[in-house]
């Protein structure tokens, strides 16, 4: 082992101090400009020589190369620089760094807000003196899906409306007017008239079908108010039957952990890409706020309806030509029938597919009621306790099985007749 005087150490120390220095102040020079003097200007080989080098192209996402890049500027711009540069995403002022998750929800966001627009109404209540007397009605969300001021919503957002005023996004407001509902799917299809030379952006229809629980979504509305607010959640069921406030059954709902509050409604559930797959209808909420359980129709549902009501101004559904008594314990009893839940045929159409199809109606007239809402129902006919392999217990039901069914379709009807069983095909006629 070899050992050194003290004054070698000291001299060792100083030297490589010197070299430190030398190799920091050409590191330095190479990156940061120097601010000339009023009186001294650099020459023009100087100024060459210590401007920045020029910017490399980077892709969204790419880790930063283990070279070094400063940003011209002064000692905590390049320490700035330096505490960010091993951050995943690299943005073109290197400042600014996001996530994949975040650079994705950015990119929805600025790609579909402006087509999500707000709806007010306005409708007629009764004063003191009886007189009629417009009133702020509901709000809610909706989404342009036509460059020539086509919108849709829910139904329920609309109801009783005697104005609609449909808002964009850079703040000008519309009078829409409807065009047609279904209650059955609760979606609405709205017109408003932009202006000549006006172009609106519009949101681009998905595919619901190819949906898997987990997938991220994203719904942009406008609840309590606030326009065009982004919340992000994932599909947690599929094909969920809820029964909406009007009382009918809407059939293979989207859950989703987005949070939507009211003013949320109407609004688009999209994918990543910026499609709309759903139209955020209800929530399942004790309190009226999000709960983490909402629920959209899906875009395939409304794809074919709204197709419909801009072409029909109403959805063109595939029916059975009978009149049902929706079966119950007493009326069961009543007529003697062994089983207790499904539609009871009272009366079919002379010549329509019901009959053509061997469905027997009732031929005992009883009176079905109360004395003042009474009416004739008949017992003895068909009971429907299935279609096309879904149980039918109620009215609901059947209504539900057909709401995606076209008129010509042919529909498998399970009948309870007689202690027995029987399939019946019928094809259906339009309604």
């Amino acid at each position: 082992m070899k050992l050194y005087a003290k004054h070698q150490l000291v001299l060792t120390v100083v030297v490589v101090s010197i070299l430190a220095s030398v190799v920091t102040g050409l590191a330095t020079s190479r990156y940061f400009k120097s601010k000339p003097s009023v009186s001294q200007a650099p020459a023009p080989e100087e100024a060459l020589d210590l401007a920045a080098p020029e910017e490399e192209d980077f892709e969204p996402g790419a880790v930063v190369a283990s070279e070094e890049r400063m940003v011209p500027g002064n000692a905590e711009s390049f320490l700035l620089q330096t505490a960010v540069r091993s951050d995943p995403i690299y943005t073109a002022d290197m400042v600014s760094s996001y996530t994949q998750d975040e650079l994705q929800n950015i990119s929805v966001y600025e790609k579909c807000n402006e087509a999500v627009v707000n709806i007010n109404t306005q409708v007629m209540a009764v004063n003191w003196f009886l007189e009629p007397v417009p009133q702020e009605g509901g709000s809610g969300s909706g989404s342009i899906i036509d460059r020539r001021g086509y919108v849709v919503t829910n139904v329920h957002v609309i109801s009783d409306a005697y104005k609609i005023y449909i808002s964009l996004s850079d703040g000008t407001q519309y009078e829409g007017r409807v065009v047609g509902t279904d209650a059955a799917s609760d979606i609405a299809v709205l017109k408003f008239d932009p202006p000549a030379g006006v172009e609106l952006k519009t949101i681009a229809f998905g595919n619901s079908d190819k949906l898997k629980v987990g997938q991220k979504l994203i719904a942009i509305g406008n609840p309590f108010g606030f326009e065009r607010t982004m919340t992000t959640g994932i599909v947690s069921g599929l094909g969920r039957p809820i029964q909406s406030a009007a009382g009918t059954i809407i059939r293979n709902m989207i859950q989703t952990d987005t949070a939507i509050n009211p003013g949320n409604s109407g609004g688009p559930l999209l994918d990543t890409a910026g499609r709309m797959i759903g139209i955020n209808t209800m929530i399942y909420s004790t309190s009226g706020s999000s709960a983490g359980i909402g629920f959209a129709v899906p875009v395939n549902t409304a794809r074919r309806v709204v197709s419909d009501l801009i072409q029909y101004g109403t959805v063109r559904r595939g029916v059975i030509d009978a009149a049902y008594v929706q079966l119950t314990s007493s009326i069961a009893s009543y007529a003697r029938l062994e089983i207790n839940r499904g539609l009871l045929v009272s009366q079919i159409q002379k010549g329509g597919n019901a009959e053509k199809a061997g469905i027997q109606a009732g031929t005992e007239a009883v009176r079905y009621g109360s004395s003042r809402n009474g009416r004739i129902i008949y017992l003895g006919g068909d009971v429907i306790t299935a279609m096309d392999g879904i149980s039918v217990t109620s009215l609901a039901d059947y209504y539900s099985i057909l709401e995606s069914k076209r008129p010509g379709d042919t529909v498998k009807v399970t009948v309870y007749r007689n202690g027995k069983y029987l399939d019946l095909q019928v094809s259906l006629t339009e309604e």
